[in-house]
């Protein structure tokens, strides 16, 4: 899964001329330049990082660029220029390239995994895509009650790809293509005891080939360990995942826990980990959404200003990292950690930038 430079620099200068015309003082750097020429191996972030005093801030408005004939494609030789039109300030790009190449040419737009800022490392989505499309978050109930691994060929109990297996339940005649899962974490909000969802972690994928009242027969195409009686069926899910991401900030204030991280056994958070936070599309968190993560001040205890007594005091906020949602749900999100400038864990809060 990789980022396409070409869509998304074009995206930035168009929603950036809007944020230029609205907040020009307070966003843009002061030793901006007045011109850049794209260059090959540019992203999105290098780029904003040279106007924008915080590149991660982009508007949800896009508007149309009359520069450019193909609003979807910029390449490198392109230059930015701003000006001022109306007192306001503009971006315009002259195109330098040829848009109609001979045969002899070879013209195409850079693909390139971009970075939300120029210090962040590049967002590998590729090496985390097999996690993002397979495991799933459910509803109290619905694992319990879906079709389950009835046994192997000759009575197996363990088993793997290649396999074939016998499942029990309820199937549609119009699907062939399910999942296995096996139940993981509880998601409950630390704030309230609310069950946020459950995970269900996937193990594996199967085929049907043959239905008889509710039994079914499935070879097993993928297993990422051993598949094991008892194990659940469900209907293969369709990703609902872009594979572009278009970081913003979130539509209104908005401040959360993290409460979960997706590694077995483990409660600290590192770079690219995937994690869970207690915020969803009730408080309108949408994927794209960059939040920052803070560690809440520790309380040290002051020993100097009375000499007959001690006070405690509670130190500042930290900020730790940043973190974009991938995937929301009504009252939690799934996230990537993108920055961690020190430890993180689960409890830190997270909240705009």
């Amino acid at each position: 899964m990789k980022i396409k430079v070409s869509s998304i620099i074009i995206a930035f200068l168009m929603s950036l001329t809007y944020v230029l015309a609205t907040h020009a003082d307070e966003l843009l750097k002061s030793d901006h330049p007045e011109r850049y020429i794209v260059k090959k191996g540019d992203t999105l972030w290098g780029i904003s990082s040279s106007f924008l005093n915080s590149p991660w801030l982009w508007p949800e408005i896009w508007h149309a660029n009359p520069q450019i004939d193909n609003p979807h494609l910029i390449f490198p030789g392109d230059v930015v220029s701003l000006v001022y039109i109306d007192g306001k300030p503009r971006l315009i790009v002259n195109r330098t390239v040829k848009l109609s190449p001979s045969k002899n040419d070879k013209l195409s737009p850079q693909i390139r995994v971009s970075p939300i800022e120029s210090a962040i490392p590049a967002i590998p989505l590729d090496q985390i895509n097999s996690w993002l499309s397979r495991n799933r978050i459910l509803e109290s109930g619905v694992l319990p009650g879906a079709p389950y691994v009835l046994t192997g060929q000759e009575g197996r109990l363990i088993l793997g790809a290649g396999d074939r297996l016998y499942g029990r339940g309820e199937f549609a005649n119009n699907i062939s293509n399910y999942g296995l899962y096996r139940k993981g974490d509880d998601y409950i909000d630390p704030e309230t005891g609310e069950l946020l969802g459950i995970q269900a972690i996937d193990i594996g994928s199967i085929n049907i080939t043959a239905l008889q009242e509710d039994i079914a027969t499935f070879n097993v195409t993928r297993s990422t360990g051993d598949i094991r009686v008892g194990d659940r069926i469900l209907p293969t899910e369709e990703r609902a995942i872009e594979p572009t991401f278009f970081p913003s900030a979130p539509e209104d204030e908005v401040e959360g826990l993290i409460i979960n991280v997706e590694k077995e056994g483990v409660n600290q958070v590192g770079l690219l980990d995937v994690v869970a936070i207690n915020r969803g599309e009730e408080h309108n968190l949408v994927p794209g959404n960059v939040l920052a993560i803070f560690k809440r001040g520790i309380v040290a205890i002051d020993r100097t200003k009375q000499k007959d007594k001690s006070e405690a005091v509670t130190l500042p906020d930290e900020r730790a990292g940043m973190l974009m949602i991938f995937k929301s749900f009504d009252k939690m999100s799934l996230a990537i950690v993108l920055k961690a400038d020190r430890g993180i864990k689960i409890g830190d809060y997270v909240r705009m930038p």
